[in-house]
This record gives C-alpha cells, structure tokens and sequence, in this order.
C-alpha cells in the first residue's frame, strides 16, 4: 500500500493493533503483578492470569478507575482503554466507519502514553489495578 495514502482497511487494523497494544499490556501487567516475573512467566498460572482478562469486564473497570480513587497514571491508562475500544470496535465492526491517517496517528500516540503512564504507577497501584480489571467483587 502506498505509505502516502494508505487504505481504510491498513488505517483500520492499525486503531485495531493500537487498542490491542492496550489489551496485552494491561495483561501482562497483571500476571507480572500477580505471579510474577522473570522465570515465574514459565509458570503456568501467569499465562493463566494473562488469559484471564476479559475486554468488556476490564472496560468497565478502566471506566470505574477515576472513581475508585486510582493515581493519575492509572486513570489515564483505563481513558485510554476505554476510548480505544470503542475506536477499535468502531473500526472492525461498523462498515461505514472513515479514519484518517491523522486520526490513527492520534490514537496510537495515546496508546503510546498510556502504556508509558501504566508502567510509571507505583506497583501497589498496579496490583489494585489487576485486581480490579479481573476480578467480579461479591454484593455483601
């Protein structure tokens, strides 16, 4: 494809690859926090806790961060889940949806920041964090 002019369907998987970079790192982040790193990721409940991140469950933890009273790097990381998401849905799902290059250069900037902002929280936060984008709390 031209680099010049790319077409919707490379604009589209790249919203696409943006939100995914999201995705995977917040599972990631929450195996590392909860089992561990190093060798620990040969064990097998890492890729358990890795595989255990749902997308619609963790977006509307990442909607609850603000609230729950989460640092300033947390936050921004769960806006910028959220708002990639919808663009990734957007993108894959709705036939009649235009992107430009512009606005994918946008996106993937933001998914850049927020993957920075996450690594940046102190890791009591983080493991908070995974906790609640994994785990459904009991009513009392």
């Amino acid at each position: 494809a031209n680099p010049m002019k790319p077409r919707q369907a490379d604009l589209k998987r790249a919203v696409s690859t943006a939100y995914y970079a999201l995705f995977h790192t917040l599972a990631q982040t929450c195996a590392d926090r909860l089992i561990g790193t190093g060798l620990r990721r040969n064990n097998p409940a890492w890729r358990q806790v890795y595989r255990s991140l749902e997308h619609g469950f963790a977006r509307s933890a990442c909607e609850r961060c603000k609230q729950l009273g989460f640092s300033d790097e947390i936050v921004r990381f769960g806006n910028a889940f959220v708002r990639l998401q919808k663009e990734r849905h957007d993108a894959d799902y709705d036939p009649v949806t235009r992107i430009t290059k512009p606005e994918v250069a946008l996106l993937i900037a933001q998914a850049e920041r927020a993957i920075r902002s996450l690594s940046q929280a102190i890791n009591q936060y983080k493991t908070a964090f995974a906790a609640l984008v994994l785990l459904k709390q009991r009513k009392a």
